[in-house]
């Protein structure tokens, strides 16, 4: 079992290290998130520090998903069952909100990830499901991401509803340097009555 929830600018901070080792990880795993491998895993911490700024002024929205106490031997009952401090960190997923005033109703996802050893229970699933509800919430009515072509991510794209926009062709290297294309897929949210544009 696991718990999702956003997390504040000085969360992300104390969460930096263990946020780099799931990047690691993900890195490590053979996924395209920008990073080439071996990632140094205090320099993975260090780029989820520079983040705080943005979270801290609502240009970037972060979630982080964490195993029940009972489903993870490596957590400290002790220091915060309800923030999830010191647990270990299982995935995490961003949303970006445009920032022109024309484009107020759009916002990129990105760096969905989870961690290999909790691959398999929906979690990725459950992240993006939360980013999405999130989005509507604040009048977010279209969604837009990439990801590498022909990836295992495609799939959990498809099955949650996203619409596949086209290809680009060796866009992005994958960890071991290697060009892969990419593919665009974007989500029409519901519109709210508060959402901006109307």
């Amino acid at each position: 079992m696991y718990t999702v929830r956003p997390v504040t600018a000085e969360e992300l901070l104390g969460a930096a290290e263990r946020l780099g080792g799931l990047l690691a990880d993900t890195v490590d795993g053979g996924a395209s998130v920008g990073f080439l491998a071996p990632l140094d895993p205090g320099a993975a911490a260090d780029w989820w520090r520079a983040l705080a700024p943005e979270v801290g002024a609502g240009r970037l929205l972060l979630w982080v998903a964490y195993p029940e106490p009972d489903a993870d031997p490596d957590a400290d009952p002790g220091t915060g069952a309800g923030t999830g401090a010191g647990r270990r960190i299982a995935g995490t997923v961003q949303l970006r909100p445009a920032s022109t005033a024309n484009g107020r109703h759009r916002a990129e996802v990105a760096k969905l990830m989870v961690h290999r050893a909790d691959r398999g229970h929906g979690l990725a699933g459950r992240l993006l499901a939360a980013l999405e509800a999130a989005a509507v919430g604040r009048g977010i009515r279209t969604l837009v991401l990439d990801t590498e072509t022909d990836s295992p991510a495609e799939r959990l794209y498809a099955a949650a509803g996203w619409t596949r926009v086209g290809t680009v062709p060796d866009f992005a290297t994958d960890p071991a340097g290697v060009p892969h294309a990419t593919t665009v897929y974007y989500k029409a949210l519901p519109a709210t009555t508060d959402s901006p544009g109307r």
